[in-house]
């Protein structure tokens, strides 16, 4: 994307009224929505989160399919979910926002118990060892998703990276989470939730396009 493509999306993007891009020392300073994400949506509906949400493409369309909870994504990339911000509007999908912030502040954005639902969608996988403290499923990020969300709240994790599955997998069972769904192939094998299968990002459409497997897993932390 060019420079001028960015720019303008970025100047877009500070018309929308569901998009919010704090500056690092805002999120830090007693954030304005944090506690207070219902009055932002305007309703006491459930809050789902989906964290690196790119062009917003699974945030938009888990909106669509339940109007009766708020969705927001979360990415550092303004340019990217302009997409889904400008579809929403245009579209009169009145239950999401993005935010543009680093998804380690999430508990600085979030109130502890404020949301019911966290997805993540086909992360980087950060495989070399020394990025291991970037990978989204790691121990420190699971206990700030555990803060912020409410009791019996639930994880999704839907990635193309075989590695990121199997750390995961290991990881929940070895610091005694509940996996209440595992699946290495979703689109082979039968159980995966319908939200899991009827909903696909760009990436994943080029994955299957070359036979990758697509995994999943659904699970609740205990702490």
């Amino acid at each position: 994307m060019g420079s001028k493509n960015k720019l303008k999306r970025f100047n877009e993007n500070e018309t929308f009224p569901n998009v919010i891009q704090p500056t690092r020392e805002e999120v830090i300073n007693n954030f304005s929505y944090k506690g207070k994400w219902h009055s932002f949506f305007k309703n006491d509906k459930p809050i789902v989160l989906e964290l690196g949400c790119g062009k917003g493409e699974y945030t938009i369309a888990l909106a669509q399919k339940n109007p009766d909870k708020n969705y927001i994504g979360i990415d550092i990339k303004g340019a990217r979910f302009w997409r889904g911000a400008k579809t929403a509007i245009e579209e009169k999908i009145d239950n999401v926002a993005f935010i543009r912030t680093q998804i380690e502040l999430i508990d600085y954005i979030f109130a502890e118990n404020e949301i019911d639902e966290i997805w993540i969608t086909f992360p980087d996988p950060q495989i070399k060892y020394k990025r291991t403290k970037h990978r989204m499923t790691n121990s420190e990020f699971l206990k700030k998703y555990h803060h912020v969300l409410k009791e019996g709240g639930t994880m999704n994790l839907k990635t193309d990276s075989e590695f990121m599955h199997g750390y995961t997998l290991g990881l929940l069972h070895g610091e005694g989470h509940e996996v209440i769904h595992s699946n290495h192939d979703v689109y082979k094998n039968e159980g995966s939730p319908e939200e899991v299968t009827s909903t696909q990002t760009y990436y994943e459409s080029q994955y299957l396009e070359v036979g990758k497997p697509i995994t999943y897993i659904k699970f609740k932390l205990n702490y």
